[in-house]
């Protein structure tokens, strides 16, 4: 993507009302909507959350799907979930937002038990070592996750990586964390929710055409 095009998109996102572009320094500072999110939707309803987005495919369907739940894209590459902001808006669907930010600081966006659910579709995998502190399904992530989700609430793995469901499905069992239904071939396999293969992504598509196996883990941060 070109300067200018990315340039344009910076700046539409600013007039998006369905866009949230806090500063590190006003989320450190208190975030005006950490606990408070039932303001910017108007309703109490549960809330979604995608991290690492990206165009936010996921985050759109779900809310086509769920109109009576609140799902927000959290990524910290504004040019790409600029195309999901603006399809939301050209759609009229009220029961989406996008919220520009790093993901290590999404304990600081919401508060204890604020958020239903969480999804986490095709994150990069960081194979090297050091990079572990970034895999978004780190022990530290993880602790994060726990502080915002309610009891119960459910989380979704949905990866290319192999590398990647196998490093988390062993920090869950290592964990004694319950796992609901794992697998490495979601698209030969049964019992997980329709949503997860209803839903393709971007990369997601050019991963299948390729016949890359697509592996997905819904699990629970809580002890079995």
């Amino acid at each position: 993507m070109g300067s200018k095009n990315k340039l344009k998109r910076f700046q539409e996102n600013e007039n998006f009302n369905n866009v949230i572009q806090p500063s590190r320094q006003e989320i450190f500072d208190g975030f005006s909507l950490k606990g408070e999110w039932h303001t910017f939707f108007n309703n109490n309803n549960p809330i979604v959350l995608e991290l690492g987005c990206g165009k936010g495919e996921y985050t759109l369907a779900l809310a086509k799907k769920n109109p009576d739940v609140n799902y927000i894209g959290v990524d910290i590459k504004g040019a790409r979930f600029w195309r999901g902001a603006k399809i939301a808006l050209e759609e009229n669907i009220p029961n989406v937002a996008f919220l520009r930010t790093q993901i290590e600081l999404i304990d600081l966006c919401f508060t204890q038990e604020e958020v239903d659910e969480i999804w986490i579709t095709f994150p990069d995998p960081q194979i090297k070592y050091k990079r572990t502190k970034h895999r978004l399904t780190n022990l530290s992530f993880l602790e994060k996750y726990k502080t915002i989700l309610k009891k119960g609430g459910l989380l979704h793995l949905k990866t290319d990586s192999e590398f990647m469901h196998a490093y988390t499905l062993g920090l869950l069992h290592g964990l004694n964390y319950q796992v609901l239904y794992a697998n490495h071939d979601v698209y030969n396999s049964s019992g997980y929710p329709s949503i997860v293969t209803e839903v393709q992504t971007f990369y997601e598509k050019q991963f299948l055409a390729k016949d890359k196996a697509i592996t997905y883990i819904q699990f629970k941060l809580e002890e079995k």
